[in-house]
């Protein structure tokens, strides 16, 4: 294994102190990306491991768009963006939307400042999950992110994935804040995944029997 690729793998399991000693012993680590293009600050972030994304963020890495969002830097977004406008439309090297990624850490004035740029809240990833802000948001339980979302033109029934849609997402996942909003914008109860089970299924079989009964009742 590469030292490049202990660091990542270090980095993925959140062992700061492995990542600390491999910074120390060769700084340039800090700049690694995996073969899907994928930063260790990426990493760090998607993986919730936050004390080795700050770390990481002090070196002085120049952050990259993506990982201005990612992260919640707005200053960072904001620069690179006024810089070429067109940049809030674009996607991470592992093929997410911009706006998707700040969504998905619920990182809610990335996404407003990218929307009034040109960012499409619908927009879904070119790398085959079918992933988008929306889903980004349910499936992390950011009901401020995905009640913004609703309110500027998200699609509540977007289908991705085995026939997942965000109100299957929300009601496996047990967010029943999330289950309201997307019920107060249109979502189909009626929405079956492939392996034929609603909203209300998942629920029960999940064991949020507070989703179930409010499914039950409408």
């Amino acid at each position: 294994m590469t030292d490049s690729s202990q660091f990542l793998a270090a980095v993925q399991a959140g062992d700061a102190a492995k990542v600390r000693a491999l910074l120390e012993a060769n700084p340039s680590l800090a700049g690694s990306k995996n073969e899907r293009g994928q930063s260790a600050l990426l990493l760090a972030a998607y993986h919730g491991r936050n004390e080795i994304r700050d770390l990481l963020i002090a070196r002085g890495l120049d952050l990259e768009l993506h990982e201005a969002a990612v992260t919640g830097h707005l200053g960072r977004v904001k620069l690179l963006v006024e810089q070429d406008p067109s940049q809030a439309q674009s996607f991470s090297p592992d093929g997410f939307p911009v706006i998707a990624l700040a969504a998905f850490l619920g990182h809610l004035e990335v996404v407003e400042y990218l929307f009034s740029k040109g960012a499409d809240v619908n927009a879904s990833a070119s790398n085959g999950s079918g992933y988008n802000s929306m889903t980004a948001s349910v499936a992390n339980g950011h009901a401020k992110v995905v009640s913004w979302l609703l309110a500027h033109g998200a699609n509540p029934n977007y289908r991705y994935g085995p026939g997942h849609t965000p109100l299957l997402e929300a009601a496996a996942n047990g967010r029943l804040e999330i289950v309201k909003l997307l019920f107060d914008h249109g979502a189909d109860l009626n929405a079956k995944s492939d392996d034929g089970k609603t909203a209300l299924s998942v629920a029960e079989e999940r064991g949020h029997t507070a989703i179930a009964d409010f499914l039950r009742k409408l």
